[in-house]
């Protein structure tokens, strides 16, 4: 399992994925956001699913990368789709024999030269996509039940970047401490509209454990401060 966020309003995008590897009883840490930059080309990629088919599909699609210009985002989201595919019909027999089943969900964002903003997709193992727009700003793969309240609550397409990442990495947090899958470092891309340039951020538990902590105690702040007269009628009947 694992958490990857993208995230979509009209300053940017940003990206933020675990590093957790879990397999039976081993746990390592591997990168999950890939970045590819050059002029007038931005992208990101994120994954959740088998790793062996991540990295092949990458392998395909870096490829036709130095091979094909794409100056559309939708169309590199595209020719992924198709590795993602292609990965399929080579291997996703001799995986489901030995009881994996084929998976791969993918967060794909950026801008190229063509598109008139950014763009952020999530595609699918069959190799369809969908377009995150207005009224959807965000895309959760991986272990998304924990993190999605506060996102629903605080962020729309208007939403800053900062107030962005700050509400992506309590979603984060949220997760992480409802879940052993999911953990630090954690890692940050961002990206501000018609700049192509992305960058790129790690942090460590250490570098972000007093924003957990900080986030703790004004969530019990305000809990105290919650009104409780609507209370009375039921506590009243205990007297």
């Amino acid at each position: 399992m694992t958490y990857c966020l993208g995230i979509k309003v009209k300053e940017g995008l940003l990206a933020i994925a675990d590093t957790r590897i879990t397999s039976g009883t081993d746990t390592t840490i591997k990168k999950k956001i890939t970045i590819e930059q050059k002029d007038k080309f931005s992208l990101f990629i994120m994954t959740s699913g088998l790793r062996s088919v991540r990295d092949k599909a990458l392998v395909y699609f870096n490829e036709l990368l130095e091979t094909t210009e794409y100056n559309k985002l939708y169309k590199a989201v595209n020719a992924f789709g198709e590795q993602v595919k292609r990965v399929a019909d080579e291997d996703k027999a001799a995986l489901e024999k030995a009881g994996f089943k084929f998976d791969l969900n993918t967060i794909i964002g950026g801008q190229l030269s063509g598109d008139d903003e950014h763009k952020l997709f999530l595609l699918y193992p069959e190799g369809n996509w969908v377009e995150l727009g207005q009224g959807a700003p965000y895309v959760i793969i991986g272990n998304s039940g924990h993190g999605k309240a506060i996102l629903n609550r605080i962020l729309d397409e208007n939403s800053s970047l900062k107030l962005s990442l700050k509400t992506g990495f309590l979603s984060f947090d949220s997760t992480r401490v409802s879940s052993n899958n999911v953990d630090f470092p954690i890692d940050v891309a961002l990206y501000k509209k018609d700049s192509f340039h992305i960058i790129e951020k790690r942090y460590e538990k250490k570098d972000l454990e007093y924003i957990s902590t900080q986030w703790a105690e004004e969530l019990k702040t305000a809990l105290e401060n919650i009104s409780e007269g609507w209370m009375d009628d039921a506590f009243n009947k205990l007297d």
